[in-house]
């Protein structure tokens, strides 16, 4: 896969897993033994964690949005700078719902093999989100 070919996918992953929140996007985009360096593996399955975490954050953070900043690529990394934001009505990270809303930087770095994400490390702004949401 070419390094075009590789931010196509992770554009598409960040649009579909983490924007819209789509389960079955994760099937199509995620390679099997996918590991995310970031969380801890609940199932002992990334693409299942994955789809958990969907799931868990969908319930606390309608209107998520994710704004592509910057984008890098190189062999088969690359690396995302994102504006993410929502608005917090249910649990999340141990916090039940404000009605905050909050918008962080984040940066994402992707392994990409055979056109799919077989690896993930995710850092972000965690103060400022425990700031906006009234955590702190």
């Amino acid at each position: 896969m070419s390094v075009e070919e590789n931010r196509r996918i992770v554009r598409r992953f960040v649009d579909e897993v983490f924007a819209q929140g789509r389960p079955e996007a994760v099937d199509e985009l995620v390679a099997e033994g996918f590991t995310a360096h970031t969380w801890p593996s609940v199932t002992g399955d990334g693409r299942q964690d994955l789809k958990l975490a969907i799931d868990r954050v969908s319930k606390g953070l309608p209107d998520v949005s994710f704004r592509i900043e910057d984008i890098f690529g190189e062999d088969d990394r690359v690396a995302v700078r994102v504006t993410a934001g929502a608005r917090h009505v249910g649990d999340f990270m141990g916090m039940p719902g404000s009605g905050r809303s909050y918008t962080i930087e984040e940066i994402h770095i992707f392994r990409v093999r055979d056109g799919r994400v077989v690896e993930h490390w995710h850092q972000f702004d965690q103060l400022g989100l425990m700031r906006q949401l009234g955590a702190l």
